[in-house]
C-alpha cells in the first residue's frame, strides 16, 4: 500500500489540533515504520510551512519538514501532472494537485480528513484512522 499524506493531516499534528491530531500522530508513526510508503505533494510542504511556522517559528518548521523526509518522500511531479490536474474534474484544484501527486507516487490512498472534496478522485481518500487499519492489519 503507498499512501500520500494530505497537508491537513500533516498540519494536525503538527499544530495538535483536536479531535484530529491524535489519529495524525498514530498514522504517521506508523508510516515511519513503514519507509518507503509514504509521499506528500510537493506544494503541501510550502502550504504547511506557512501554516505552521507562526506557530512553532521558522527554524523548528523547516527542521520538522526535512526530519519527516527520513520516511516520507515528495511525490515526483512534473508539469504534466499538473495538466492532468488541471483536466480532473474536482471542486478545489488545491486537492486536484494532490490527486495529481497521488498518481505520480502510485499511491493507492490518499489520507485525509477532507473526504467531501474527494469524492470523484480517481484515488480513494480515506480518513487517517482508517488508513492506520488498513496499515496495520496488511
Amino acid at each position: 500500500m503507498i499512501v500520500l499524506v494530505d497537508t491537513d493531516v500533516l498540519i494536525d499534528f503538527a499544530l495538535d489540533r483536536k479531535p484530529h491530531a491524535e489519529a495524525a500522530a498514530l498514522l504517521l508513526d506508523a508510516l515511519e515504520k513503514r519507509p518507503g510508503t509514504a509521499f506528500v505533494a510537493w506544494h503541501s510542504l510550502s502550504n504547511f510551512f506557512y501554516m505552521v511556522s507562526p506557530a512553532h517559528g521558522k527554524r523548528q518548521t523547516k527542521d520538522f519538514l526535512l526530519d519527516l523526509t527520513r520516511f516520507i518522500s515528495v511525490s515526483p511531479t512534473t508539469t504534466d501532472s499538473l495538466l492532468y490536474a488541471g483536466a480532473l474534474d474536482l471542486a478545489d484544484f488545491e486537492d486536484a494537485l494532490q490527486v495529481a501527486a497521488a498518481v505520480a507516487c502510485r499511491a493507492t490512498l490518499i489520507a485525509t480528513r477532507n473526504l467531501r472534496d474527494y469524492t470523484r478522485s480517481p484515488i480513494r481518500a480515506e480518513k487517517p484512522q482508517a488508513v492506520l487499519a488498513k496499515l496495520l492489519s496488511s
